[in-house]
């Protein structure tokens, strides 16, 4: 059993994606990020950057004590170890499907963050900041756009890196971003929806939040960067 600590967001998407398709078993853990639930200090003994999504895989491989593991890359890096499912066990094709999966999470889900952060949610408008993340939006969308032409799927075969990207690449409505301007991220788009484990995945805590497009003060406050307190 692993225990998935998460909230119904692009990064929390990841990890319910991955669990679905690699047939796992799992409990889901809420942390409402919008109440501050990710700076308790039980969450921070699991996930130190105070961010969800978080496991703890309670029956790793070693038969030792449970695992925890945060951040998105790690964690969809040690589920395909565990599994061996959705990356190449020879060395060229794994290392193509790390390199993309580090370009998820360095480039496409930081930018596209900062998109949508400065369109929707600033307290302000700042066109400076507005045009250079939807600028770098576009030009990762063209990469991607190239990278999937002649291929079904980012590495040829679905993987990790998919599973990845495809949650972030589902925002492009809210990104602004005509995907009729990307026509293989269009087709790739469709081919992982279709997927029966991608759409449960998708689904999981549906019921937890609902989109407003506005935050509270309080939500807010928890979700700007901040310190966390230092315990004494």
């Amino acid at each position: 059993m692993i225990d998935l600590y998460y909230w119904p967001t692009p990064n929390g998407w990841k990890i319910s994606i991955a669990l679905e398709e690699m047939g796992l078993d799992y409990r889901v853990v809420p942390v409402n990020i919008q109440k501050g639930e990710q700076f308790e200090p039980d969450f921070l003994k699991i996930s130190p950057n105070n961010r969800m999504p978080a496991i703890v895989d309670q029956n790793p491989a070693d038969g030792g004590a449970p695992i925890s593991v945060f951040e998105t890359g790690a964690i969809l890096l040690y589920l395909a170890d565990k599994t061996g499912q959705f990356i190449p066990a020879d060395i060229r094709g794994r290392n193509e499907v790390i390199e993309w999966l580090m370009w998820q999470m360095g480039g496409l889900g930081p930018m596209l963050g900062q998109n949508g952060h400065f369109k929707f949610y600033a307290p302000e408008q700042i066109p400076y900041a507005q045009n250079r993340y939807s600028t770098e939006a576009l030009r990762l969308y063209d990469v991607l756009d190239r990278r999937l032409d002649g291929r079904d799927y980012i590495c040829g075969e679905y993987s990790i890196a998919d599973m990845a990207c495809w949650p972030w690449i589902l925002t492009y409505k809210k990104q602004e971003i005509d995907l009729a301007e990307f026509p293989n991220i269009r087709a790739w788009y469709d081919r992982c929806k279709a997927r029966p484990a991608l759409r449960r995945g998708y689904e999981v805590g549906r019921d937890l939040s609902k989109p407003t497009g506005k935050w509270s003060d309080e939500a807010r406050q928890n979700l700007m960067a901040q310190r966390v307190p230092r315990q004494s």
